[in-house]
C-alpha cells in the first residue's frame, strides 16, 4: 500500500475545520498542519498542530509540495488568491480536493487548488476553475461555467450553461437561472434567484428580477 503524501492547510478557521474532514475521507493526503495567523490553534477543533504564519510558508515549502488554501471566501476573494499565486510561485502543487460524498461527472473539469465538499454535485459539461470552493450540497448543473476563484456556497444552485466569473461567490440556497452570467467580484447573498445577467462587482441581497 502505497504512502500517503503529506500536505500543508494555509488557514485555520472554520471552513478549514470542514476542509479536514473532507481531506481524511478523501485518503490520498496526510495533513502535516496548519499555518495561520493566531498564536495557537483550538485543540478542541483540530489536533494538527500550527506550523507557522504566513510568513514562514517559503521556509516550509521546503519541507512539503502539496499545499491547499482553506480560507474561507464570502466578501473577498484576495487573501485566497494571493496566497494562491504565492504558492505558485515557489513551484507548489495545489490538489484538486474531492469528497468521496460528493459526484463529480467524468465529462466535468475541476482547477488546481479547488475543493468539491460533500454532497455536492458537478454535472456533465461544467467547468469549475482554480483555487475554487464548491460547498457542501451545492449544485453545478451541465455546462455551467465557474471561473477561477469563486465560492458556490451551501446547497446553491447554478443551473445549466450558467457563468460565474472569476472571484465572484453565489451564497447559501441562491439558484441562477439557466445561461444567467454573474459577472466578476460579485457578491449573490443567500436564497437570492438570479434570473438575469448582473454586472461585474455587483452585490445582490434580495430577489433580482
Amino acid at each position: 500500500m502505497s504512502l500517503k503524501e503529506d500536505i500543508i492547510l494555509i488557514g485555520g478557521g472554520g471552513h478549514c475545520r470542514a476542509c479536514i474532514d473532507v481531506i481524511e475521507m478523501d485518503g490520498r493526503f496526510a495533513i502535516r498542519g496548519i499555518v495561520d495567523e493566531k498564536d495557537a490553534l483550538d485543540p478542541i477543533l483540530t489536533d494538527y498542530p500550527l506550523l507557522g504564519r504566513e510568513q514562514d510558508i517559503p521556509a516550509l515549502s521546503q519541507k512539503c509540495h502539496y499545499f491547499l488554501v482553506t480560507i474561507g471566501q464570502i466578501k473577498f476573494s484576495e487573501p485566497r488568491i494571493r496566497l494562491f499565486l504565492l504558492l505558485k510561485e515557489l513551484g507548489k502543487t495545489l490538489p484538486t480536493i474531492v469528497s468521496p460524498r460528493a459526484h463529480v461527472s467524468r465529462l466535468a473539469t475541476i482547477g488546481e487548488g479547488t475543493i468539491i465538499m460533500h454532497d455536492a454535485l458537478i454535472n456533465a459539461g461544467a467547468s469549475v476553475g482554480r483555487n475554487c470552493i464548491i460547498n457542501t450540497k451545492a449544485l453545478v448543473e451541465h455546462d455551467a461555467i465557474i471561473e477561477d476563484h469563486c465560492h458556490v456556497s451551501t446547497a446553491a444552485i447554478v443551473n445549466g450553461a450558467a457563468v460565474v466569473r472569476r472571484c465572484s461567490f453565489i451564497g447559501s440556497n441562491a439558484v441562477l437561472r439557466q445561461e444567467v452570467v454573474v459577472g466578476e467580484e460579485s457578491i449573490v447573498g443567500a436564497g437570492v434567484t438570479v434570473l438575469q445577467n448582473i454586472t461585474p462587482r455587483s452585490t445582490l441581497r434580495h430577489q433580482f428580477s
